[in-house]
């Protein structure tokens, strides 16, 4: 049968697919519109399935606490690039996810998306041509405390922090600040920190002490004196505030009668290996394949 236009732009706005994909799925169905949904879900599922492999180290963060300020969840979904990850509806995902962690209270990404989110990814894959990932989610509750937030303006760095009271403007500065170290806080306080990258930091200093040419005695002092500074780079309350470095984080805190219980940092691809191949060599690479 013949397929109208105002069907093929009624399936387009219901399914938010291209116009040819939307004709030719109402054509295999005799122009029934449930049958054609079916259809594009189908192959939409495939399309997405084939871009599964693609890397995703671009995207955004969302942020977000509970009104009583009791909770605090934090996702990072990542898309294939940056022109992409400005997409409303890529967007539009990332909130309808952290709307999702916060309700249920979980970080488990595969029960999040069980929530029906699956679905729209594969959706949301098929419209926007790359590949999208909901790489992890942060769910923060106290039962005496506070959780502050903060997101950075280019949504790519943001934290979540759990303070013993209500820290007010000084939790959301300690969010701030949690967020836009250099370096960035890995623990609270230093004995927190794995042994292990104690050690491993120790077997560095202790390699590089080595060719000082000073005395034993002098050396194990060294190798002391940078694993103690170490331990206060990496440590929250041992830090200068960012907003003045005059004062240790710590040191506001207890001017406050505050702790900090914990916190969450997340970087928009921090630990994501990119293949750098450029764009020259990709297209030599496949003239030269096919020749």
């Amino acid at each position: 049968m013949a397929i109208t236009a105002a069907q093929v732009k009624e399936l387009r706005e219901r399914t938010g697919l291209g116009m040819m994909d939307c004709k030719k799925a109402l054509q295999e169905a005799d122009g029934d519109l449930d049958l054609a949904i079916d259809t594009l879900r189908k192959s939409s599922a495939l399309k997405a399935a084939k871009k599964a492999g693609r890397t995703t180290a671009e995207g955004l963060l969302g942020v977000q606490v509970s009104d009583d300020g009791r909770k605090g969840a934090m996702v990072e979904v990542n898309i294939e690039t940056d022109f992409a990850a400005k997409n409303e509806k890529f967007i539009a995902f990332v909130a309808e996810v952290l709307a999702a962690t916060l309700a249920a209270e979980s970080d488990d990404v595969d029960a999040i998306l069980a929530q029906g989110l699956g679905a729209k990814r594969e959706t949301l894959v098929q419209e926007i041509g790359e590949n999208i990932t909901v790489r992890r989610a942060a769910f923060v509750a106290s039962a005496s405390g506070q959780i502050q937030s903060y997101l950075h303006s280019d949504k790519r760095k943001g934290a979540l922090v759990e303070l013993s009271g209500d820290g007010g403007e000084l939790g959301r500065d300690i969010a701030m600040h949690i967020t836009g170290s250099d370096p960035a806080p890995l623990v609270v306080k230093g004995e927190e920190l794995d042994p292990a990258l104690v050690a491993k930091e120790r077997e560095i200093f202790t390699s590089q002490a080595a060719d000082s040419g000073k005395p034993p005695e002098i050396v194990e002092k060294m190798i002391e004196g940078r694993v103690r500074k170490y331990l206060a780079e990496v440590s929250l309350l041992d830090q200068p505030f960012v907003k003045d470095s005059n004062s240790k984080v710590g040191a506001l805190l207890k001017d406050k009668g505050l702790e900090c219980l914990g916190f969450v940092r997340f970087v928009v691809g921090d630990g994501i290996e990119v293949d750098t191949t450029d764009f020259a060599s990709e297209v030599a690479a496949q003239v030269k394949g096919a020749s």
